[in-house]
Formats: structure tokens, sequence, C-alpha cells
């Protein structure tokens, strides 16, 4: 009578044997699913400690510049990239991001992997002062660190100047097509001149204002349209440039 007694109480206090094992079992789906969610978020994950540790480690450079890494949109599953070219390009994008985050690259840059290849991204004030086209001497220690990541590389390195869309109108500058192409042709001659990469490996495009990554409507937006692109091309495309005659 006592044990019967007992057992009731225990029901109506909430303390069912029933329910250890119950709660057992939530317990061990909720965590089921929290691992699901974790192996489909990691690159999520790894992206959000990278900034975390750039936020602590670099905080702003000097000159209130500062460093970006851009998610990559690229998939491991483009049918159309052959897996070692996508393998070498990502391999190159981890060693670019490793420069990023010891410091090692001041100014506004963007590493971006697209399907073409990496992107290296320098707004304008990296490089140049507003409306000319000679390298300002203090930047040039972020072409030096490039170079050296790109000095071993078999792939094509495309250099690609860009504006917005404010006319310009010089003596040397007729308008932002010249600007824009003067631009990546100082960084290909200080490649080629300075730190000895191979000119065969290297080519010059000029898009003037008609390749925006933003609005022209406000200043912010000009100014991430003012910049220079470093195009690390995978194998398969730089296979496709065009040859030279063997002389």
């Amino acid at each position: 009578m006592y044990n019967r007694y007992r057992r009731r109480r225990e029901e109506q206090n909430g303390n069912a044997p029933w329910l250890t094992t119950y709660g057992d079992m939530v317990t061990l789906l909720l965590t089921f699913f929290v691992l699901l969610y974790s192996f489909s978020t990691v690159d999520a994950q790894k992206f959000q400690s990278l900034m975390i540790a750039l936020q602590g480690a670099l905080g702003v450079l000097p000159g209130g510049q500062t460093v970006s890494v851009v998610p990559t949109p690229i998939s491991s599953e483009i049918p159309s990239i052959p897996r070692e070219e996508l393998d070498q390009i990502r391999a190159i994008y981890e060693q670019m991001q490793s420069f990023v985050a010891m410091g090692e690259l001041s100014g506004t840059v963007d590493l971006v992997l697209e399907e073409r290849g990496l992107v290296v991204r320098f707004a304008e004030r990296a490089f140049f002062d507003l409306g000319k086209a000679d390298l300002r001497p203090d930047t040039l220690p972020v072409l030096e660190k490039v170079a050296e990541v790109l000095r071993p590389l078999p792939n094509h390195v495309r250099v690609e100047g860009h504006t917005d869309n404010l006319p310009i109108n010089t003596p040397r500058f007729p308008s932002n097509w010249e600007l824009s192409t003067a631009r990546a042709t100082s960084v290909i001659r200080y490649l080629i001149e300075e730190q000895g990469l191979d000119p065969e490996r290297l080519s010059a495009a000029g898009y003037g204002e008609y390749r925006p990554v933003d609005t022209n409507d406000t200043p912010e937006g000009r100014a991430r349209n003012r910049r220079v692109d470093l195009v690390i091309l995978r194998l398969g495309l730089s296979s496709a440039e065009p040859p030279g005659v063997e002389e």
C-alpha cells in the first residue's frame, strides 16, 4: 500500500521514470540537429572566426585604412571547373589571405574568389591619388608583398583598372578610359621592372566606369568603384590566353 502511494506521489510531482528516458531522447535529437547545422555552416563559421581575429589583431590600419575579406561565391560543385584548378586557386586564396591576416597588406584589400579565379581588389587610395596614375611610393611595399605570391605561380595575371562615372578631361587623361588603363599599366610596369615578374604572364585592361561594383550615386559607392583588380586566372583560363610566336 505504501509503495503504491509513493509511486502515485512521485508521478504527481513529475518524477515519473519515463520522463528521464524522454528527456534523454530529446537531448540526443537536439544534439543531432545541432551537429547537422554545424556541418552545413562550417564555411560561414570559419569566415566569422577570421573576421573576429582580424578585428582583434589589426583594428584600424595606419591612415584609417582597413582590410576586408569577401566570402567566396565560388562553389566546389561547379562542373565547368576541374577539381585540380579549383584546389590550386583556393590554395592561392588561402596564401593571400594569410598575408592579410598578418597585416602584411596595408590599404583596403578585398579577396574575392570567382569562377575565373582570384581577384585581389585594391581601392584607389591604396595606390593612387585622385585623378592620377602614378604609384605613390608609400604604397609600393603592398605590391612587393603581392609579387611574392605571384612570382612562383604559373597562372596568368590580369591587372584591371576601374574608375567611377565622374568625367575627367585633362591633357594626359581625356576620359576615364585613359585613366583606368594607365593605372593598370603602372601596376604592370612595377611588377615587371621592379619585381621581376614574367611579362608573358601579365596583361593590363582598363574598363573606365563600365564595371562598377557599387552605385555611383553616393561618394562611398564611387570610392569603391575606383579600384585596381589583380585577377589571378585559374589555369584553364590562363592556357586560353593568346600564345606568343617563338623567335
